[in-house]
C-alpha cells in the first residue's frame, strides 16, 4: 500500500467514517495499525483519509464475496446495498472534498491575479511619477544653468566695466 498522502485528501473523523461505513471501531483501528487505511491526528482527533477506507471496504467486501463464492453461500442483498452505499456515500465525501480543494485554489487564483494587476497598477504609477520627476529635474538643471549664463555675463558685464572704470583714472 502506498503511504503518501495526496494533497488533496478528504479526511474524515472516526466517527463519521464508521458511521458512513458501517464498521466497528475496533475493525476501522485494526485497519488503521495494519495500515490498509491511512489515519493521522491533529487537534487531538483521529481523521481517516476516506480514499484509503473506501479502498479497504472495496477490498473487505471483494474477499467476502471470494468467500461467499466458494463457500456456495447466496450474498446477502442487504450487505451488498449497505456496502455500495457506504461505498458511494464515501466516494461522495471525497468528491466533495477535491470540489471544494478547487474551489479553494480558484479562489487563490483570483485573489492573486488581482494583487498582480494592482502591483501592475501602482507599477505603472510610479513609473509616470519618475518619469514626470526626471523631467521636472531636467527642466530644473535647464534653468540654473540658463541662471549661471546670465550671471556669468553680468558679472563679466560688471567686471569689465569695473576694469575700463580703473584704466581711465
Amino acid at each position: 500500500m502506498d503511504n503518501k498522502v495526496s494533497p488533496n485528501t478528504a479526511w474524515l473523523s472516526i466517527e463519521e467514517f464508521i458511521k458512513l461505513s458501517g464498521m466497528d471501531e475496533s475493525k476501522v483501528l485494526a485497519l488503521v495499525a495494519e495500515g490498509s487505511i491511512q489515519s493521522k491526528i491533529q487537534n487531538g482527533k483521529q481523521l481517516i483519509d476516506a480514499t484509503s477506507g473506501t479502498n479497504a471496504i472495496i477490498k473487505r467486501v471483494e474477499n467476502n464475496l471470494v468467500s461467499a463464492d466458494m463457500s456456495g453461500n447466496a450474498l446477502d442483498p442487504i450487505f451488498v446495498e449497505k456496502t455500495i452505499g457506504t461505498i458511494l456515500g464515501l466516494h461522495d465525501k471525497v468528491i466533495a472534498a477535491k470540489d471544494e480543494t478547487i474551489g479553494a485554489f480558484k479562489n487563490e487564483n483570483v485573489f492573486l491575479k488581482d494583487a498582480l494587476i494592482s502591483m501592475q497598477e501602482v507599477y505603472d504609477d510610479d513609473k509616470k511619477t519618475i518619469e514626470t520627476m526626471r523631467n521636472e529635474l531636467q527642466n530644473a538643471r535647464e534653468e540654473i544653468e540658463f541662471m549661471k549664463r546670465k550671471y556669468r555675463l553680468m558679472w563679466g558685464k560688471v567686471s569689465s566695466m569695473g576694469d575700463k572704470g580703473q584704466n581711465n583714472d
